[in-house]
């Protein structure tokens, strides 16, 4: 626990910096952790080595390397998340795409938010100005990360997060009430309401509440991608426009194309891909486990 007040206090001095001396800070401390981070290291290049079999060992090498200095830089930017006021939130992360959800604003909406690092930030800049938001979380495991994480996703306009475990009925409440949900899709929790749809060509465990709730709330579905760029110039977050004929009357055929979606941006930014979550965990029946 001391460790913890310590790396947080750190983190809101750094938070004081400019954000490019941060970002430096951020990507010399994430090449030391691809170095020591053994166990990381390996999941991330075995989810590299799946996805892109096609790629010489040292690309993959490469983007392992660079992903570790864009998560690292992320968390330590997240103190900006955590401290700074409405004004510098809105000028680190810009906004793309505007009018798309605007356009649709106030009606029953998920914003689809793929695992890319800097998917914070852009749900933080979106509640600065239209709030409140409701999104799905996990706890933390260390109770003071998890509780500032709370405070960063909740302080502008009172957005409200809402357990996994509560299901998805609190989740459609809060949407007819207006509130987008800001929704993150690609992780492994299971085979549990989850189908095994291709993602980078590899049978995927991939839960299918996105139709589900688009369904049963009658909301659109807008994927909401935030980008980190580089040198220490922030972040963008960037909607496009809404899917038509989604959900369909074919759930499997829906979850495929979230996951198609979600595989193009990744080929855009593979760097910035959330690569050390065990995404291959659970596999079909009978199939080999990837991951030691």
């Amino acid at each position: 626990m001391i460790a913890s007040r310590l790396g947080i206090f750190i983190l809101w001095l750094i938070h004081w910096l400019p954000l490019a001396l941060q970002a430096r800070i951020g990507n010399a401390l994430g090449m030391l952790l691809y170095h020591l981070a053994a166990k990381r290291r390996k999941i991330g290049a075995i989810n590299l080595s799946l996805c892109f079999p096609e790629w010489p060992q040292a690309q993959r090498d490469n983007v392992l390397q660079r992903h570790f200095q864009a998560m690292t830089r992320a968390a330590i930017e997240h103190g900006e998340l955590w401290w700074s006021d409405r004004k510098r939130i809105n000028k680190i992360v810009r906004i793309e795409g505007l009018a798309h959800f605007q356009a649709e604003y106030g009606q029953p909406l998920i914003l689809l938010a793929p695992h890319f690092i800097g998917l914070d930030m852009g749900g933080v800049r979106i509640s600065t100005e239209y709030a409140p938001l409701v999104s799905m979380y996990s706890r933390l495991k260390n109770p003071l990360f998890d509780q500032l994480m709370l405070h960063a996703r909740t302080r502008f306009g009172q957005s409200k997060l809402i357990s996994r475990h509560d299901g998805v009925r609190p989740l459609i409440r809060e949407m007819k009430l207006g509130a987008p949900l800001y929704y993150l899709p690609d992780q492994d929790f299971g085979a549990k309401d989850a189908l095994f749809v291709p993602f980078f060509g590899v049978p995927t465990a991939t839960v299918n509440a996105l139709p589900r709730i688009a369904k049963l709330a009658h909301a659109k579905v807008m994927p909401a991608v935030t980008r980190q760029l580089p040198d220490g110039q922030g972040y963008v977050i960037q909607f496009y426009p809404p899917w038509d004929n989604f959900p369909s009357d074919d759930m499997t055929a829906d979850v495929t194309r979230m996951n198609a979606f979600i595989e193009e941006r990744v080929r855009e930014m593979p760097e910035q891909y959330f690569w050390l979550h065990k995404r291959f965990k659970t596999r079909p029946p009978g199939e080999a486990k990837f991951y030691p």
